[in-house]
């Protein structure tokens, strides 16, 4: 017997609703707990050493002054994890062909980037080891280092590995279609344009941390873990320090940012798990910020050479390019290097009907810091080359580039369907958006202005991308290649014996709201007031297992876990409740903590007094009665790789041609995200991937010298964008919920982060263009513009 279902044919209390954050006020009133306020018994500090050289053999280290100096406990090499830590690969096995070297969380004899840690220091503070670890002399014989991405594959370029013939990593090539053929045609326009996007990070305000703490007795080990898996890192320490998985518990509790950057295997952080399995005492390690520059994975190094053909009546026939990226020493491990690049020639020209379709992709390998997955995972890239090409046609063919996307934007009524690099595409609205979009922005009136003031000697641009987003993964992304990586996600839902309900679900909240929208799940689906729910994430001991968070995932997979929990939970309850008040469970119902009558919607019983019953009195239930006030359910996307969300986006900018410095007027972003749970946090999701972005296409670059020294360190000259180079950040939504799953949800977190920088990049050539000139160098700089403007028509 079952109760009635929760219906999406009205609104809900909570669900659609912009509900606060349950844990905005403890946050504000500085109640928050992350690693670093976590103090333990006979807790050890850890700082490493790392290497001051780009590539070199270690000859020596000598630690002597460092061993005598008080309040050092401990000194340990990467000699000393041999035996200790299985090595480990980043490779996948459904990216044929992908290689990388084992790697160890020290340098054993050769180091490969500056920055890689070389010697760990345990100190009874964080200030003795760093005093202990500057007395260390590291005795290297210099490489010669291969640092430069289009040169890494020649033949008179150093080779990282020996074992390997080349600094190849892996290599991809897509081809749809005859792309030869359509360049034969005479009544044809080609566009041809490099794309250069430069290397940066995610700069969270939480850096890396971890504490490690093992208990031989129990041969038990305890993980604080600022970062996004916890399932996957129990797998990871469990498997290389040989501890039965079991016997390791990682815990996440508040979690200051992480942008995909802490979703990763760092060196640092395994010496510490396996130096407190040594030592039998808790050790902890965070990053300071100059570290996390030299240590937190970069992304999106690309070097692209494209093209694009077009019809003269605005059709596109062909796009074609070559993607060459720089991924560091190592392909990252378990997710690897070369997912980034997979991305791009799965996604690009994903909105558009492109009937011939032809790329390559090549992985090297250099001397640099490693390169994974970041914030919107090859979306910038993707989005920016093939909407920048679209932006170049429609001008060569003097047809307006909203047009131009009109008459190639996969129709809304054709789907499912499938894009032309083979992703399976549905419950998408490109043309919509687009509409909407335009409404929003007042685009011929803003075309107008910019008319009218570039008379005056103001130089204004607009900018465009439609895009798609990867959402929801299935196990065909990561455990498909075999990687320790979960695309279910589990909730269980307990009503306790004062009528609230608890939540334990295996997706992770690193500030983005997820414990807000779980909650508003719940307390609709099961009919109790939001504040009578308690949501616990983050922990491998007491949540179902799970993929944490990453992929835009949340609200799509967890969030329907715990839909479906709730319903079973619901269930359960009117049944007893069924039992309890002589009625059928399909006539009662749940309702503000209450079962009513479902016609007449009268209170027939508290859910306290329910639970209470079944708790402590259960002899007043029939004997062969067993009621469960508990329900577990797991969900993952089948029968599709993924669940695409789609945008479209647009930013107005002004360029100052005498100092080269843009200034983002206005971006408007329209987003189907699906069923909208939370619109708040939605839109504030929106907007911050959109300043991300904003750092991606004006900023933000990790700089480095010919032979691999890395410039910017600090944030003093490590430019991320701050409150005056925000804009007003104007969303609007269409709802198109995914048929995937009940909820309906797609992912929202990363679709900013994917489409914002096209859009910059393509309103300062809508400047440049004119002008005779064109940059598609990135970040676009104030000294790169300036570059380009001197060839400029002023």
């Amino acid at each position: 017997m079952t109760g009635p279902k929760f219906s999406f044919d009205k609104p809900g209390k909570y669900i659609g609703q912009p509900t606060e954050r349950p844990d905005t006020r403890r946050l504000l009133k500085g109640r928050g707990k992350f690693v670093d306020d976590i103090q333990l018994p006979r807790m050890l500090h850890a700082a490493f050493l790392r290497s001051p050289v780009a590539h070199a053999k270690i000859k020596s280290i000598d630690t002597s002054i460092a061993e005598n100096i008080k309040g050092v406990v401990k000194i340990l090499k990467g000699t000393d994890f041999i035996g200790i830590v299985e090595p480990y690969v980043g490779v996948l096995s459904h990216l044929a062909g992908l290689r990388s070297a084992p790697q160890m969380p020290l340098a054993v004899d050769t180091v490969r980037w500056q920055g890689e840690p070389v010697v760990m220091v345990i100190a009874n503070s964080r200030a003795i080891a760093e005093d202990a670890a500057s007395e260390i002399i590291l005795d290297l014989e210099d490489l010669p280092a291969a640092t430069n991405t289009e040169k890494a594959l020649d033949k008179d370029e150093p080779v990282i590995h020996s074992e390997f013939d080349s600094n190849l990593a892996w290599e991809r090539t897509v081809d749809v279609g005859n792309v030869d053929e359509v360049y034969a045609r005479d009544d044809v326009v080609t566009v041809e344009k490099q794309f250069l996007f430069g290397r940066h990070t995610g700069v969270t305000l939480e850096a890396r941390a971890t504490i490690a703490n093992y208990d031989p007795s129990e041969n038990q080990l305890d993980i604080y873990y600022s970062g996004q898996a916890p399932h996957m890192m129990q797998f990871i320490y469990a498997k290389h320090l040989d501890i039965p998985e079991e016997n390791v518990r990682v815990t996440a509790h508040d979690v200051g940012g992480a942008f995909g950057i802490k979703v990763h295997t760092y060196g640092d952080e395994i010496a510490t798990a396996a130096a407190a399995k040594l030592m039998e005492r808790p050790i902890k390690f965070l990053a300071d910020r100059y570290e996390s520059f030299m240590s937190d994975i970069h992304a999106r190094d690309h070097v692209i050479n494209s093209k694009m053909t077009v019809s003269k009546d605005g059709k596109i026939l062909a796009l074609e390019y070559d993607d060459l990226t720089g991924i560091g020493p190592f392909s990252m491990y378990p997710r690897t290097s070369a997912i980034e690049a997979n991305q791009v020639l799965n996604l690009t020209g994903g909105p558009y009907t492109i009937p011939n379709y032809r790329a390559n992709a090549k992985v090297v390998f250099q001397n640099k810091n490693m390169m994974c997955q970041y914030r919107a995972v090859g979306h910038p890239i993707a989005m920016a080359l093939c909407d920048g090409l679209l932006e170049e046609a429609a001008a060569a063919i003097n047809l307006d580039s909203v047009e131009l996307r009109k008459r190639n934007l996969i129709p809304d009524d054709t789907y499912p369907t499938t894009s032309t690099t083979g992703m399976k595409l549905d419950d998408l609205s490109h043309q919509k958006a687009l509409s909407k979009l335009i409404e929003m922005m007042d685009y011929e009136k803003l075309k107008k202005e910019n008319a009218d003031l570039k008379k005056q000697g103001m130089y204004r641009g607009i900018g465009f991308c439609s895009m798609i987003e990867v959402t929801n993964p299935s196990p065909m992304f990561y455990g498909i290649g075999g990687a320790p990586i979960a695309s279910q996600d589990g909730a269980t839902i307990r009503l306790d014996a004062g009528g609230g309900i608890h939540v334990a679900s295996s997706v992770t909240e690193q500030g983005q709201g997820t414990n807000a929208v779980l909650a508003q799940v719940a307390a609709d689906v099961f009919g109790v007031d939001m504040d009578r729910v308690q949501v616990t994430t983050g922990d491998t001991k007491t949540t179902p297992y799970g993929g944490g968070t990453w992929a835009s995932r949340g609200a799509g997979i967890g969030g329907e876990a715990v839909y479906l929990a709730a319903e079973a939970l619901k269930d359960q309850v009117l049944d007893v409740a069924g039992v309890m008040l002589q009625s059928k469970p399909e006539d009662l119902n749940i309702d503000n903590g209450h079962v009513i009558d479902n016609l007449s919607k009268e209170k027939r019983m508290s859910l306290a007094d329910l639970a209470r019953t079944v708790y402590y009195r259960g002899n007043e239930l029939p004997s062969d009665m067993s009621p469960e006030l508990i329900a577990t359910r797991h969900f993952r996307v089948t029968d599709t790789p993924f669940v695409f969300t789609n945008g479209a986006m647009a930013a107005h900018v002004e360029l100052d041609i005498e100092t080269g410095i843009v200034k983002i007027l206005n971006f408007w972003a329209v987003e189907d995200c699906g069923r909208v749970i939370n619109p708040m946090l939605v839109d504030e999701q929106i907007r911050g991937g959109v300043v991300q972005g904003i750092g991606h296409a004006l900023y933000e670059e990790c700089l480095y010298s010919d032979d691999g020294q890395l410039l910017n360190t600090t944030l003093a000259d490590y430019l991320v964008p701050m409150a005056t180079e925000m804009p007003e950040i104007h969303v609007g939504h269409i709802e198109t919920p995914t048929k995937t799953s009940v909820l309906g949800a797609k992912g929202a977190g990363e679709a900013g982060t994917g489409g914002a920088p096209a859009c910059i990049i393509n309103a300062v050539n809508d400047i440049l263009r004119p002008l005779g000139v064109t940059n598609y160098q990135i970040p676009m700089t104030p000294n790169r513009l300036l570059d380009t403007l001197r060839s400029a028509k002023i």
